[in-house]
């Protein structure tokens, strides 16, 4: 079944009851049960809903897994994910990473024992430096938020698989319509479903796809168990997005293609960081794992101080400044201060993450009208 496909169909069915094409949004917190212990699969809907079953169904059918698990948000998805850990191991991550999964493994896990090394990963070869008998997770974002590095995602596999850790990949940027971590060696992918998945800027939400049992296992006993777990509406309008999702992608992809070259040119800006350009840090990689580049660019601009930076940050019409990314609507973010905000002022800038950084998050509107928001704040 191809991608457009599957993500109309996949895990749906039409309500047996009704024949609603729709899933239906199951509204209940719990089930009645034939006698106690014995039910049809659904007890408590912190555990199980038929809304969110489908929906972890299609999901997991986007990125060929066998599994899925959605999460009231895309950091309650992390935190299952380290929650596997025990005070005393340690976890090899990228140097740009988002700055709430930063402040998470930072400001929360830290103090549990849980160590944490942000290297380079654009060299899978780095990993090996870090490893040791204690390290049990391999953690990276492809493309990057917000310098758009790219990871060699099936050489890091083949590092991870030989120092036997868990590899998690971040796959929020690309979405599973650009690349599919798990046929290239991951062993999770998370998604922050709020951006793309859901694709409207209307919901929070997190989702878990592996294929391997045991993980599964774990992952949905912790899922159950600290309950951060999504509603049924929200389940809904996600089910809803994604029957869009390849549309919605195409159109990111064509719009962020002509505003990436546009702004490559454009006196006022210094630099322009997207994976579609041939010297693009691992063009060759981002070409062979991905299917597109995507609707994501990040800008430098030149000479402009932070006074200057707010100005044009907040003089854009049809680019909304706002956190997030991946709606239907295009977004502009000053990660600095928004996004990235928690990493310390020293890392951020040596990732690259300076003060006259702005991100883009390309949407769907009419490119015209996209660059004529563009050029005038940039005149």
């Amino acid at each position: 079944m191809k991608f457009g496909t599957k993500a109309i169909h996949a895990g749906q069915e039409p309500d047996p009851t009704t024949g609603a094409v729709m899933t239906p949004i199951y509204q209940t917190s719990t089930y009645a049960q034939e006698s106690p212990g014995k039910h049809k699969g659904y007890a408590y809907a912190r555990g199980k809903n038929p809304t969110r079953s489908a929906l972890e169904n299609c999901l997991a059918a986007l990125e060929n897994a066998k599994y899925g698990l959605c999460f009231s948000s895309g950091m309650g998805a992390t935190d299952a994910v380290i929650k596997m850990l025990k005070p005393g191991d340690e976890v090899i991550t990228g140097n740009d990473l988002y700055g709430g999964t930063y402040r998470m493994f930072t400001k929360v896990f830290a103090n549990y024992g849980i160590k944490f090394h942000f290297i380079d990963l654009s060299n899978p070869d780095n990993i090996s430096k870090y490893a040791n008998e204690n390290t049990k997770l391999l953690w990276i974002e492809t493309p990057t938020n917000p310098t758009m590095q790219i990871v060699d995602i099936k050489a890091c596999a083949a590092v991870a698989k030989k120092q036997q850790l868990i590899y998690a990949v971040d796959n929020t940027f690309a979405s599973p319509y650009l690349q599919n971590p798990l046929d290239l060696g991951a062993d999770i992918v998370m998604h922050s479903v709020t951006k793309y998945l859901g694709g409207h800027s209307d919901v929070v939400m997190g989702a878990l796809l592996t294929s391997d049992d045991s993980l599964y296992e774990k992952l949905a006993f912790i899922h159950n168990s600290c309950g951060a777990t999504p509603g049924p509406m929200d389940s809904f309008l996600v089910l809803r997005g994604l029957k869009t999702l390849h549309l919605r992608m195409k159109a990111h992809c064509e719009n962020g293609k002509v505003i990436a070259h546009f702004l490559k040119t454009h006196p006022k800006i210094e630099k322009v960081y997207w994976p579609g350009f041939t010297d693009h840090p691992n063009h060759e990689v981002a070409k062979q794992q991905m299917r597109d580049f995507g609707g994501m660019i990040s800008i430098v601009l030149k000479g402009a101080d932070l006074k200057e930076t707010f100005r044009i940050a907040s003089s854009f019409e049809v680019f909304t400044l706002a956190e997030s990314l991946g709606g239907v609507e295009s977004l502009i973010n000053h990660p600095a201060t928004m996004t990235h905000a928690s990493i310390p002022k020293a890392e951020r800038e040596a990732a690259g993450v300076v003060d006259n950084l702005l991100r883009l998050s390309v949407g769907v509107e009419d490119i015209e009208d996209l660059m004529e928001d563009l050029k005038r704040v940039l005149a």
